[in-house]
Parts: structure tokens; sequence; C-alpha cells
């Protein structure tokens, strides 16, 4: 296929695999039916219309790319997209699932009082009209129960409007449910199509500006006589041939404000011990399979490839003397040498199976198996590590 029918078809999967119209009214619909705070259901719904626009601008772009580099910041945008997107759906189907819970469990505790309500409308619609205005003992007898039906019979009405609204509800949120599934199929469609074509398009670019070549045999050495992040960290100037110089940009000023490389929680801060008492001076962020990793910031990509028991490592150079080391990735893109923009990819996260994109939330309403890969976050200024919140934005209170 040539590149520019592959181009297009990607465009295309934006608007019509995961469809802004979708997108919008599956999300609303769920949030606005299951949320009982109006101000949740508008920020979602709000952020469902912030994805949607962002999948129409990332499909032009799309459309107009001509150049490798075009290419990769048009794609980076779109997956992207498709990440808002597919977590603001499973935010409102998470909601349903909530709400559909509370349903059922609410209809199950009223199970007996359900089954009196409709066994008395039962006889009485079954016994003769003429029966029904008589008593046994007379008139008055007869004017007695008609009191006391003429009492009941608003909270008889009561409770058949609030079984009919309960049941009303649980048909149409498993009728969302289902269609909001679908179209998060769509999307996790489009997605994989998308990364796919981006890391064609980063294999293709070749006009990014250089300030080294990488020496592999001076890598592999460091590497095999490493034990540590901080001996590596401490010899990469060794590997660099030819490297240009010159002081970097200073990004200071944007100290504390640089955004997370990934979508993602925080789930061990700076010195927090995980289960086994193990302390690291980063942070651990969960994320969704397959997300996408990119700088925060204009950076030298210093070292891309496998180390130690890291997994996959890219260390960025932002400014001389600052390094942010990202470990834990499944694929790493670029070379080392390479200058990369702001936004740009640097890798990409684990994730295998059917439920790679975790398309549905468990049943229980929890979230564990869509934030089930780990990337590991440090920042080495003068290789000394120093807590990462310092440089970045998080929710730390």
């Amino acid at each position: 296929m040539r590149r520019g029918t592959l181009i297009k078809r990607v465009a295309q999967i934006c608007v019509t695999g995961f469809s802004q119209a979708a997108l919008l009214s599956l999300c609303a619909l769920l949030l606005l039916a299951t949320t009982p705070a109006h101000a949740q259901a508008t920020d979602a719904a709000e952020a469902a219309r912030k994805a949607a626009l962002a999948l129409e601008n990332a499909s032009r772009a799309l459309d107009k790319a001509d150049g490798a580099r075009n290419r990769v910041k048009a794609l980076t945008e779109t997956v992207r997209a498709y990440e808002d997107g597919l977590e603001a759906m499973r935010d409102g189907l998470r909601r349903a699932s909530v709400r559909e819970q509370a349903l059922s469990r609410d209809l199950a505790a009223s199970e007996a009082e359900i089954s009196q309500l409709l066994g008395i409308l039962q006889s009485m619609a079954s016994a003769p009209s003429p029966v029904l205005l008589l008593h046994p003992s007379g008139p008055l007898g007869t004017a007695r129960s008609g009191m006391i039906l003429a009492d009941v019979t608003p909270a008889l009405n009561s409770e058949i409007d609030s079984l009919r609204a309960k049941l009303s509800d649980l048909a149409v949120l498993r009728a969302l449910q289902e269609s909001a599934a679908q179209t998060l199929r769509d999307g996790l469609s489009g997605a994989q199509t998308a990364r796919i074509e981006l890391s064609q398009a980063i294999a293709d670019r070749t006009d990014l500006p250089r300030r080294f070549s990488e020496d592999p045999v001076k890598t592999a050495l460091l590497i095999a006589g490493t034990e540590s992040l901080e001996g590596f960290a401490s010899g990469l100037s060794q590997i660099a041939v030819g490297e240009v110089p010159g002081s970097l940009p200073d990004i200071s000023d944007r100290k504390g404000a640089l955004s997370l490389p990934v979508q993602g929680r925080i789930l061990r801060r700076a010195g927090e011990a995980d289960a086994a008492g193990i302390t690291r001076p980063g942070l651990i962020v969960a994320t969704p399979p397959n997300a996408l990793v990119t700088t925060p910031t204009a950076a030298t990509l210093r070292y891309a490839g496998p180390l130690l028991d890291y997994g996959n490592v890219a260390i960025l150079e932002p400014q001389a003397g600052l390094l942010l080391v990202l470990a834990g990735l499944d694929v790493v893109y670029g070379e080392a040498g390479e200058v990369l923009p702001g936004g740009s990819p640097v890798g990409l996260m684990g994730g295998t199976g059917a439920d790679a994109d975790g398309i549905l939330p468990g049943t229980d309403g929890q979230t564990g198996s869509e934030w089930s890969e780990t990337l590991y976050i440090e920042i080495r200024e003068q290789n000394e590590p120093v807590d990462p919140e310092n440089w970045f934005r998080t929710d730390k209170g």
C-alpha cells in the first residue's frame, strides 16, 4: 500500500472507526444517566467533546501530512486523542456498571415486597368489579374498605412507578453498555492502526537534528560493566561520538510545570516502599496497556534500549546536567543522539491479549485491569536523583 493511501486510511479511521458522534453521544448518555452530580456529568462530557475534537483535528493533520516529521506529529496527536477518547468511554462504562449494580441490588432487596405487590395487583385484577365494591359486613364495611383502599392506592401506584423506572433504567443502561463496548472496540482498532503507522513514520524519519552518533561497541561495553542506573548514567558521555559542543537550552523556568510523559496515575511516589519493601527515588506510574510515552519537552535522546532489569529504557537530556529516565517500555523509538521536539513519541508501554487496552471495565466497577502497565520515571541532576515531582505537574496536594 502506498504511503499516501495508508495515511489517508488512518485519517479515515479517525472519523469513522471511532466516530466523534458515537464518542460524544454514548459518553454523554452514560454519564448523564448515571451521575447524580450535574457538575461531574458536565466535566466528563466536556472531556469527551475535547477528545472528539482532537480526533477531528488529528485526522485533518494526517490528511495534509507530507513529510516524515509531520506524519509523526499528526500520528502522535491521533494516538493521544484515541487514548483520551477511550478513557472517556471507559469512565462512562464504569459509571454505568456501578449504577447497574446498584439498581440490581435494590431490585433484589425488594424482591419479597415486589412479589407481594404483584400478588395483590393480580388478585385485584382477577376479581369481578361488583365484588370489589361490596364488603361482607354490609354498607359500613364497604365504606371503610373503600377508605382504606383510597389510602393504599397512592402508595401502590408509587411503588409501581418506582419499579417501572428502575426496570427501565436497567434496560437502558444495559443497551448503552453494549453500544459503548462496540464503540470502544472500534476505537481500539483505530488506535492500533495509528500506533503501527506511527512506528513506520518514525522509522522513515531522517530529518531530525543530531548532537552525536552512538558507538555500539562502547555502548555494549558500558552495559556489560554496569550494575546500576547511576553507573550507566555516569558513563553515557563515553558512548557519544562526534558530539556537537554547546549547551542545551535551560528549562529551569518550567520546573514543576512539565506534563507527565504518559497517560497514567501515580502508583508510588519517590521514596515510597513497594510490597517487597524496596524504595526507589523515582515515580512509578500505572498506565493503560500500549499507552504512548512522549518527551515532555525538547530533549536529546542519550540512550534507547534494554538496561539491567528495567526493561527497555529511554534516557533523555532536556538540558545540560539533567537526565530524564523512562524505564519499563515495551517499544522504544528513536536513535541515541537525536534531538527530539517536545511531545515526540519515545515509546509504547506493553500489553498483550484481546483485552490489552482494557476495553471493558470490571463488573465490580474496579479499574485495576485498565492500568496494568507501569512506567518508572527518574530525574537525575548532575547524576544525583531528585524527586520527579519537583519537575512534573502531578496531583500531589
